[in-house]
């Protein structure tokens, strides 16, 4: 039996690898996502800690003015961090909704190889089983009209034979 050939199956294989490539893009910025929020989430703890260290132990008794600057000032810095981290993380999030949009048109075009590669098989399939059917068919025709002209000479035969004898 011959095997099914799809023309385009090295665009479908192509359409397919893209689409794997994109996968990966999509999930390097996902771990990447991943890795600034809990930069971002280090970052608030550390604030927290800070903050809360201040409060229970540099705020009774004498004040020390020079440690609440330069608290101030690392509260001040640990926010613009925060803040950068933020920018990036909205920088990635437009990236990965990119990706997304171009990891769906590139399942798309893959699916649609996929359906015409299956309606090639179905018409290829239906194609077959008519060309078998009219091998089987011509082989059933050539059987019974061997075996009519068979008999018919042997009926023209018989027949002679008989009407020799009489």
């Amino acid at each position: 039996m011959p095997k099914f050939i799809f023309k385009l199956e090295t665009l479908l294989r192509h359409r397919s690898h893209v689409e794997r490539e994109l996968q990966r893009d999509l999930a390097t910025m996902q771990a990447e996502m991943n890795r600034l929020t809990q930069d971002l989430a280090a970052i608030q703890s550390r604030v927290d800690v800070a903050v809360g260290d201040l409060r229970d132990n540099r705020l009774t008794g004498r004040i020390d003015l020079h440690f609440l600057a330069a608290h101030r000032r690392y509260i001040l810095a640990t926010q613009r961090n925060a803040h950068a981290i933020a920018e990036e993380m909205a920088q990635f999030q437009r990236r990965a909704d990119e990706a997304r949009a171009a990891l769906a048109e590139a399942a798309k075009q893959r699916k649609i190889l996929e359906k015409l590669r299956e309606k090639h098989k179905e018409r290829w399939s239906v194609d077959q089983a008519r060309r078998e059917f009219a091998e089987l068919d011509d082989i059933g025709t050539r059987l019974a009209f061997a075996g009519e002209v068979g008999p018919t000479s042997d009926d023209a035969s018989g027949t002679s034979t008989q009407e020799h004898q009489s």
